[in-house]
């Protein structure tokens, strides 16, 4: 949803073009689209050229942003619950390897921006290779 309003800056997108591209349920759409307004992402404009925009340049989201909006603060449990939810945590010998994977996941996510899957939407257009660096 995010990145189909990003890709489409010019204008308001509609529920329904969203999905009918994205295949996902109108009712749903209209669900996230609550969340996403409320928090300030999005901004709908009512009328028959209505629909909904980002807030904000598309720049200035990261996926991090907008998953734990939705998703509320996502971590390895064992990591940031630490002996909260598990009771081996002091003595855990994988802790370290959790560490290092949840931390690589936030910094993944947190620095890809809507901007950035626009751009690699493009390329994939375009014939160009998806590039894992």
């Amino acid at each position: 949803m995010m990145q189909q309003l990003a890709e489409n800056t010019d204008r308001p997108v509609r529920i329904k073009e969203v999905a009918e591209t994205q295949d996902i349920s109108a009712k749903y759409l209209e669900q996230i689209m609550i969340v996403l307004k409320s928090a300030g992402f999005v901004e709908s404009t009512r009328g028959p050229k209505g629909g909904y925009r980002l807030a904000k340049p598309p720049e200035e989201y990261t996926v991090g942003s907008i998953i734990r909006e939705m998703e509320g603060e996502i971590s390895i449990p064992c990591v940031k619950g630490k002996s909260a939810h598990c009771s081996r945590y002091e003595n855990c010998t994988a802790i370290k390897l959790w560490s290092m994977v949840d931390e690589a996941v936030s910094g993944v996510i947190d620095h890809v921006t809507l901007a950035d899957l626009v751009r690699w939407g493009e390329e994939c257009r375009n014939g160009q290779p998806v590039r894992v660096q």
